[in-house]
C-alpha cells in the first residue's frame, strides 16, 4: 500500500505568499506550509473558508512542504459554520467530508495552533489535524446542540478518537464551551500554552515534525488511519508495504550513518526523502 508524499521539495529558508486579502493565507517558511485564516469576521466554516482550505493542503503537498501549520489571523480560530451557506446549499457538507479526507490523507503532519473562540466546525476543522495546541484563554466546544444539530463535520467521531465515548457525548449533547486545560486533560488537546506562546510553541513543533523523516512520518500517519478505520489487524496487515519505502530512504540511510558515527540518535539531518 503506497504512501503519496510530497512533491518537489524546496530548500530550507524558500518563501512563497498569497495575499493577506484571501479568505486563507499561504506562505511557506522553509519546510513548514502556513495557512493563515482571514475570512472575517469569524473564520466561519462555508463554501468560502473550505474551499480554500482544501486548495492550501494541496498547495503545501504539491510544492514539497514538510509539515503545515494552520492557525488563525483573526482574533478567533473559528465560531463554527456559516449558517447561511449552510441552510442554503447541500452541498457544504459535501465540502465539508472532502475537507477531512483531504487532511487525513496528507501525507505530513499538520499542526492546529488555536486561539479565542473554536465551536462547532471550527473544533471539526481542528479535531482534523494531526497535533493541536491551544492558547491557554481559548474556548472550546460542540455547541451545534444549541440551534438543534448534531455535529455534522466528524466532531463525534474524532472526539470519541482523542477522549472517548463517553466524554464525546456529552461534549456533542450539552453543547457547551470547555476551557482549554479542560479539553487537554481529557486528551482532547495535544498542549495547552500560554497565549503570548502559541505562535511560538505551535511554529517550533511544526519546524520540528518538518525536520523530521517525513517518508516515515507519512507511513505512521497511514497505520493511524487504517488503525482507526479498519482494526489493529489490518493495520498490522499493511505494515509490510507502508514501511517499504522508509526501508529504501536517504532520511533512514542517513539516520543509521549519523547513529553509527555519534553512538546517540537524534543528530541525523533528514531531508525528507
Amino acid at each position: 500500500m503506497a504512501t503519496q508524499l510530497p512533491r518537489n521539495p524546496r530548500k530550507q529558508g524558500t518563501t512563497m505568499s498569497t495575499s493577506a486579502e484571501e479568505p486563507v493565507e499561504r506562505r511557506l517558511e522553509g519546510s513548514v506550509a502556513v495557512l493563515t485564516m482571514r475570512y472575517r469576521p469569524h473564520n466561519l466554516l462555508g463554501p468560502t473558508l473550505m474551499d480554500p482550505l482544501i486548495e492550501g493542503m494541496e498547495w503545501a503537498r504539491d510544492n514539497g512542504a514538510r509539515a503545515v501549520l494552520l492557525q488563525s489571523g483573526l482574533r478567533h480560530f473559528s465560531a463554527g459554520a456559516d449558517l447561511e451557506a449552510l441552510s442554503a446549499s447541500s452541498r457544504s457538507s459535501g465540502r465539508g467530508g472532502k475537507l477531512l479526507q483531504v487532511f487525513d490523507e496528507l501525507p505530513i503532519p499538520v499542526v492546529a495552533g488555536v486561539q479565542g473562540v473554536c465551536v462547532g466546525g471550527g473544533l471539526e476543522l481542528a479535531l482534523a489535524c494531526d497535533i493541536i495546541v491551544a492558547a491557554e484563554s481559548a474556548k472550546l466546544g460542540s455547541v451545534e446542540a444549541t440551534i438543534g444539530l448534531n455535529p455534522l463535520m466528524g466532531a463525534v467521531q474524532r472526539l470519541t478518537q482523542r477522549a472517548g465515548a463517553a466524554r464525546a457525548k456529552e461534549m456533542a449533547m450539552l453543547g457547551r464551551r470547555y476551557d482549554a486545560r479542560t479539553l487537554e486533560r481529557w486528551g482532547v488537546l495535544n498542549r495547552v500554552v500560554g497565549d503570548e506562546q502559541l505562535a511560538a510553541t505551535s511554529m517550533t513543533l511544526a519546524q520540528e515534525l518538518a525536520a523530521g523523516p517525513t517518508i516515515a512520518h507519512a507511513a505512521t500517519k497511514a497505520l493511524v488511519r487504517i488503525t482507526v478505520s479498519e482494526g489493529v489487524r489490518a493495520a498490522d496487515e499493511a505494515m509490510p508495504d507502508l514501511q517499504k519505502p522508509i526501508f529504501e530512504s536517504e532520511d533512514f540511510r542517513s539516520g543509521v550513518s549519523a547513529f553509527k558515527a555519534n553512538g546517540r540518535p537524534g543528530t541525523a539531518q533528514f531531508r525528507g526523502r
